[in-house]
């Protein structure tokens, strides 16, 4: 397996090795924010008037801050927006719902991001890491390494331009609102858990202090980092957990999640259920359906043990039928070995739903995100399928 050695000092500032992304408003503090624009020689209160025309009216356009001095817009504009993400390609799916962007950030690294229209919901996938460091061994990402963290800004740009793209009805459907966030993108998020976390807040704080969404609507994802789980429980801010779990034996968990050989499947799930007592959130199982790896009815049956021990209602199960990877010898399951695993989970009172894939044929579901830039490495989505 590839990838660099895993980073879990959870306390440490969120910077990679590449340096320091450029001052950006959304990093700074109510207070910073006020001294910022002070020392450019404007009253503080203009601060607040940046804050409503970034998370309410989802601009950094100098043009469109009308009621800023006309003299002063472009200075501030520049000096607290500066250019954080840069759209390098833009791939759609599903007649046009779904919508993956290749991001260059300032220093040369790429992430990717997910936007997925539904009928009654928009989502976005965010990306945490550039790259990722736990080595997942069925997951593109996992196979890149990692590159750096994110800053909090270059995790809320994502958000932030997404949002708009919606709003400006830019994605087919028209004209519409980013409900949803998922934190199921790059990297893993609890090892960047001071800017996911500021990410959170700023997501779900009123307007015009952040983006107004419901902590009920946004999902951070975790391979079970436990102390970083523990610690998320204790925020106060009921998001939905989701544990990448995809065994639950630790004989092929560690195969497959190798951070499983420092917190166990029984460590994982424990904290998992932690949190739900802390929280009230029922939390998410993610099980990627592997054909004849981690598919075995037996396997289903020691999941659904496992979960029905420790109580019921606290949890929900999303199997996932395993999206292709290049070069990956493996493959999704069988149908009927899905529908006998589901049914197994059920049996033991989880309740078990499988999950969408929608934008496999993009590289946009979860597991295939790699930042690729070579077209050729992309296979044409047919007539149909868009």
């Amino acid at each position: 397996m590839t990838g660099t050695p895993v980073r879990l000092d959870l306390s440490s500032p969120s910077r990679g090795p590449r340096g320091k992304p450029p001052r950006h408003f959304v990093d700074l503090t109510p207070s910073e924010r006020a001294a910022a624009v002070q020392a450019l020689g404007q009253p503080a209160f203009r601060a607040r008037q940046l804050a409503t025309h970034y998370f309410t009216h989802l601009t950094v356009d100098p043009e469109a801050m009308t009621d800023l001095p006309a003299a002063a817009r472009d200075t501030l504009a520049a000096d607290l927006f500066p250019p954080l993400l840069t759209p390098a390609r833009t791939l759609t799916a599903d007649r046009g719902t779904t919508v993956k962007t290749l991001w260059h950030l300032f220093d040369g690294a790429r992430v990717e991001s997910v936007l997925m229209r539904y009928p009654d919901r928009a989502t976005l996938c965010v990306s945490s890491q550039a790259g990722c460091g736990l080595a997942c061994a069925f997951c593109a990402t996992g196979q890149l390494g990692l590159t750096r963290n994110l800053s909090t800004a270059e995790i809320v740009e994502q958000v932030r331009r997404a949002a708009r793209s919606l709003a400006d009805g830019e994605v087919a459907g028209g004209a519409t609102r980013l409900s949803n966030v998922v934190f199921m993108g790059m990297g893993e998020p609890l090892a960047n858990y001071r800017s996911v976390l500021a990410t959170v807040r700023l997501l779900v704080a009123a307007p015009p202090e952040g983006l107004g969404l419901s902590a009920r609507n946004v999902t951070v994802s975790t391979v079970g980092l436990v102390p970083a789980m523990d610690r998320l429980a204790d925020e106060g801010i009921p998001v939905t957990l989701a544990l990448s779990l995809h065994a639950p034996d630790d004989e092929l968990r560690s195969e497959l999640v190798p951070v499983n050989t420092r917190w166990s499947v029984d460590e994982a799930i424990d904290s998992a259920r932690r949190y739900f007592d802390k929280t009230g959130r029922r939390v998410s199982i993610e099980y990627a359906l592997i054909r004849d790896v981690n598919d075995h009815a037996w396997r289903a049956d020691l999941l659904g043990e496992k979960l029905a021990a420790r109580g019921q209602g606290w949890v929900h199960c999303n199997p996932i039928p395993l999206n292709p990877v290049p070069g990956s010898r493996w493959t999704a399951s069988d149908p009927a070995v899905e529908a006998e695993f589901v049914a197994r989970l059920r049996a033991h009172g989880i309740p078990t739903t499988v999950r969408d894939t929608r934008g496999s044929e993009i590289d946009g579901a979860c597991g295939q995100l790699a930042a690729v830039e070579d077209e050729a490495a992309f296979a044409p989505a047919s007539e149909e399928e868009r």
